[in-house]
């Protein structure tokens, strides 16, 4: 069903806010708006708002609100408010996006301001720095910041949801990556005051270049982090959608890739490797044998019998893997891994002809792996085999194509486990896929 928005709604809650601001504004000490300082924090709050950074898509987070709360500390709630219409009207003027979001935008800023001024009455007066306590002004201004913070925060993002049709609950999420910003943030508004108290205003000139300078860096880096989402998903999209388009050609490609996946993480955890090799084992069995697209039909045909040059193109599977993968950096060397899953330790496999050691251990992980899973599952070419049967097997060819100790460590992982768990006829690939966290990972959220 598509989403309807409540501009009336969100019109009329954000003219009662700002109306609110500016009664508490009239009744809170102020001083003189033509002072020079707001002219210099109208420009900050204008040059943060231009380098806002978007965030989940329908928020902006700009570091206006260091400004802001300057204003108010230095000035008062009526300066705050007038530095707030003026920048974000000429923000507007720039950008030129929806007026309803202009009046959210003033009105979510300037009952916060107010509120700040009201917080920070008792200790500082606009105009009267306390110097005798000067350690707990500074305290209360930076309370003060996280609070202010906090208020437009909620009030912004609700106004917009409702603007927007959106659910508050979903649009309500807070931006924990972005809390060490924000707390560098509260550290350079303290850093501010106490410079503009000592310094004078061209101090507070140049450190407001600086919190600009930040806001744009944030900006920078989270659109970097936007677009490293988007590469991850279309790199993943990308490359399940090969997996699933194989599986139609080959019914038990999606299911093998799952439980060779599942095993090579197990395995990995056995023998002791961290969390990011565990993660690399997995990824590296879901995707073993995307190389396998390139086969023609003839060659995926149960009974078929294989001639030369279609030896020679099984053989070259891992490679046009690899070659498929070595933009997927995020995982680590997927590639690598990829190619040498079916080298052997006694140097007699393919396609480099590797040796022992030679062979990343993640690859000989996927080997016994996947070995283990084509000799017990009820869907591959070879005839099935007991979980027992497979292992004696496995053992047989430890020390020439496989490595014995990941043959053993895998022993000991079937020992006590139950049989759905031993022939894995029901691995889910979507399951092991886990697309969104997977992309989540590779932003680092």
């Amino acid at each position: 069903m598509e989403r309807t928005g409540a501009p009336r709604t969100s019109s009329l809650l954000a003219l009662a806010a700002l109306l609110a601001a500016v009664g508490m504004a009239a009744v809170l000490p102020s001083a003189p708006v033509g002072d020079p300082l707001t002219a210099l924090l109208t420009v900050c709050a204008f040059l943060s708002i231009l380098a806002y950074t978007r965030w989940e898509h329908s928020v902006e987070v700009s570091g206006s609100v260091a400004a802001i709360v300057l204003a108010v500390a230095f000035l008062g709630t009526g300066p705050a408010i007038v530095v707030i219409i003026v920048s974000e009207i000429a923000a507007w003027l720039v950008d030129r996006y929806r007026p309803t979001a202009l009046l959210v935008n003033i009105a979510g800023h300037a009952l916060p301001a107010a509120a700040c001024g009201v917080l920070l009455l008792p200790i500082v007066t606009p105009g009267e720095w306390p110097e005798d306590q000067e350690a707990l002004a500074l305290a209360a201004l930076a309370g003060a910041f996280a609070v202010t913070l906090l208020l437009n925060w909620v009030m912004v993002t609700s106004l917009m949801a409702i603007l927007d049709g959106r659910p508050l609950r979903a649009a309500l999420r807070l931006p924990v990556a972005l809390a060490p910003t924000f707390a560098l943030t509260a550290g350079f508004v303290v850093a501010l005051a106490a410079a503009y108290e000592r310094l004078g205003i061209g101090a507070m000139a140049f450190m407001l270049l600086l919190v600009a300078a930040f806001s744009y860096g944030t900006h920078l880096v989270v659109n970097a982090r936007d677009r490293t989402r988007q590469y991850a998903s279309l790199s993943w999209g990308v490359l399940s959608g090969l997996v699933r388009t194989l599986d139609q050609r080959d019914p038990h490609a999606a299911r093998h890739s799952a439980a060779v996946a599942a095993f090579s993480r197990d395995i990995a955890k056995q023998i002791g490797l961290d969390e990011r090799e565990q993660e690399l084992a997995h990824t590296a069995g879901l995707l073993h044998d995307i190389g396998r697209f390139a086969f023609a039909d003839r060659v995926l045909e149960p009974g078929h019998e294989l001639t030369d040059d279609d030896w020679r193109l099984v053989q070259r599977h891992p490679e046009i893997g690899a070659e498929l993968l070595p933009d997927l950096e995020v995982y680590g060397p997927i590639a690598e891994i990829v190619r040498a899953h079916h080298e052997r330790v006694d140097g007699r496999g393919y396609p480099d002809g590797l040796a022992g050691e030679e062979i990343p251990v993640i690859a000989r992980i996927v080997a016994v792996a996947e070995a283990y899973d084509t000799l017990t599952a009820a869907d591959t070419y070879r005839e099935q085999m007991t979980s027992f049967e497979a292992l004696t097997e496995l053992r047989r060819v430890a020390g020439t194509q496989l490595d014995g100790r990941y043959v053993e460590a895998l022993a000991e992982l079937l020992s006590g486990r139950g049989t759905d768990y031993r022939h894995a006829d029901d691995a889910d690939f979507d399951r092991e896929l886990a697309i969104q966290r997977r992309i989540a990972d590779a932003v680092g959220t």
